[in-house]
C-alpha cells in the first residue's frame, strides 16, 4: 500500500512525525498527500526522516553529490554529505558518474537519514555506452536500472518520462541557443532520434508506475528540456514538456503514486512568477522542485548567488523544493567547501520566501533582538552559519569590546541604547 492509499484511510505515523517542524498539522499533511499537493519522499527500504515537500509548507532544499570519471573518490562524496546535513539539506541525490556507482549509492544511503535521490537513467546510459554507444539502451535495461535503485533504497527517482518525439520535434524547429543541457534528457533525445521510437519511459509509463507502487517511490518527472540559458527560458519545447508532465501527474495519482515535477533551469527574473504558475496549472498543484533557477549566465564561479537569487524569487512565487547551485556549477565537480557554500545560499533563499508566509519569521525575530542587545554568543546561535560569523567575529575585533569594528564607539545601537538607561 502506498502513502497517498495510507493517507486516504488515515493519518499514517511518519505523516505525523513530518510535521513536527511544520506550520500545518498532521491532517492537513494527508489530505495534501492524498490530493497530489505534497509528497514525502520515502522508500520503507531505507527508512529516512520524512520530509515534507509541497503545498503550506516550509521550502526545502536538496543537495546533489557524487563521483565523475575524473573523481571517484568515495569517501570524499561521504564528507560532502555530511557537510550537506549540517548545513541543513532536506535531500539529497546522488548523481554519480564514475567509479563503482552501485556502491557509491549504497553507501549514501547507509549513511544518512535524508530522503535519498538518484537519476537512474545515468547508470544505464553509461554502463551501455561501455559496450556499445548509450542509443543502444532498450527499454528493459531502462526499467530494470529504476528497479535496483529502488530495490536498493532510494527515495525518489528523476525521469525524463516528457521526452517525446514530439517534444524533440519542437526543439528542432525553435532554435535554441543552447539545445539540451540535461544529461539524462540528451541520453533519450539521442536514444529517440537514433531508433526513431518514443521514449520508452513515456511509452511504458504504465510499468514505471508498477514498480514504483512495488517500492512506494517518490516520482520526480524531470525536466529533460529545461532552458540551459535564459535566452532559451519558458520556450516551446520546455512548455511541450511540461504538458505532457502534467499529464503523467494525473496518471500518477490515479495509481495513487507521489510525483513531483522539475522545473528551469536558466529564467530571467521576469519570467520566474509565470514559470511557477504555469507549472502549477499545467500540472495540478504538484509540488515544483526547481534548479535554482539561474537568472543570469555571466556569473560562473558565483552560481549560488545567482541561483539564490533565482530561488528565493521562485520560492516566494510557489516553488516548493530548491535544488541548490554551488560556485562550481558549469565549471567542474564541486567539493566540499563549494557544496557548503551552496547549501547555505539555497537556504537562505528558501528562508527568505518562508518569511514572506509568516514562517519561521521568530528566527529573525530573536536574530535582531540578540542584535539590540549586542549579544555576540545568543546571535550566534540563531545565524545560518554560525562557524563563519565566530570566526570573523574574532578575526575582526577586539575581544574585549562589545561592539564590533565597523563602526567602534559609534556604533549605533550602542549609541542610542546609552541614552536610553
Amino acid at each position: 500500500m502506498t502513502l497517498i492509499e495510507r493517507c486516504e484511510k488515515s493519518v499514517p505515523e511518519q505523516v505525523v512525525k513530518a510535521v513536527e517542524n511544520e506550520p500545518i498539522d498532521s491532517k492537513r499533511l494527508a489530505r495534501l498527500i492524498k490530493n497530489g499537493r505534497a509528497v514525502i519522499p520515502y522508500n520503507p527500504i531505507h527508512g529516512p526522516e520524512p520530509i515534507p515537500i509541497g503545498k503550506d509548507m516550509k521550502v526545502k532544499i536538496n543537495v546533489n553529490l557524487g563521483t565523475s570519471r575524473d573523481h571517484k573518490d568515495e569517501d570524499l562524496e561521504l564528507k560532502k554529505l555530511k557537510v550537506a546535513e549540517e548545513y541543513g539539506s532536506h535531500a539529497v541525490m546522488d548523481l554519480s558518474t564514475g567509479g563503482d556507482i552501485d556502491r557509491v549509492r549504497r553507501k549514501v544511503i547507509d549513511n544518512t537519514d535524508l530522503p535519498v535521490g538518484t537519476v537512474p537513467i545515468y547508470q544505464c546510459g553509461l554502463t551501455k555506452a561501455r559496450e556499445s554507444s548509450v542509443v543502444d539502451m532498450n527499454s528493459d535495461e531502462m526499467f530494470n536500472s529504476v528497479r535496483k535503485h529502488a530495490r536498493d533504497g532510494v527515495d525518489f527517482v528523476t525521469v525524463h518520462c516528457g521526452v517525446t518525439k514530439k517534444a524533440i520535434d519542437s526543439l528542432k524547429e525553435c532554435g535554441r541557443l543552447t539545445d539540451i543541457v540535461s544529461r539524462g534528457g540528451s541520453f533519450l533525445a539521442a536514444w529517440i532520434l537514433h531508433n526513431q521510437e518514443e521514449n520508452p519511459l513515456y511509452q511504458e509509463f504504465d510499468y514505471l508506475l508498477e514498480i514504483a507502487r512495488e517500492y512506494d517511490l517518490t516520482l520526480s518527472l524531470g525536466d529533460g528540456l529545461r532552458p540551459g540559458s535564459i535566452a532559451d527560458a519558458t520556450d516551446r519545447p520546455q512548455i511541450q514538456e511540461l504538458i505532457t508532465l502534467g499529464e503523467l501527474v494525473k496518471r500518477s495519482r490515479e495509481k495513487k503514486v507521489q510525483a513531483m515535477v522539475e522545473g528551469p533551469g536558466h529564467v530571467p527574473l521576469d519570467q520566474i512568477s509565470a514559470n511557477v504558475k504555469i507549472q502549477k496549472e499545467i500540472c495540478d498543484g504538484a509540488p515544483f522542485y526547481v534548479l535554482g533557477p539561474l537568472v543570469t549566465d555571466f556569473a560562473p564561479g558565483y552560481d549560488h548567488i545567482s541561483g539564490a537569487i533565482g530561488g528565493a524569487l521562485a520560492a516566494y512565487h510557489g516553488a516548493d523544493f530548491l535544488c541548490y547551485v554551488t560556485p562550481a556549477e558549469h565549471l567542474g565537480l564541486p567539493d566540499v567547501e563549494d557544496v557548503k557554500e551552496g547549501v547555505i545560499a539555497s537556504r537562505i533563499a528558501a528562508h527568505a520566501a518562508d518569511i514572506t508566509k509568516g514562517i519561521d519569521v521568530d528566527i529573525d525575530d530573536d536574530l535582531s533582538k540578540a542584535r539590540k542587545e549586542l549579544n555576540w554568543e545568543k546571535m550566534f546561535e540563531k545565524v545560518v552559519d554560525p562557524k563563519k560569523a565566530k570566526k570573523m567575529r574574532k578575526e575582526k575585533n577586539s575581544a574585549d569590546e562589545d561592539v564590533c569594528s565597523m563602526c567602534g564607539d559609534v556604533c549605533a545601537i550602542k549609541m542610542v541604547e546609552d541614552q536610553f538607561r
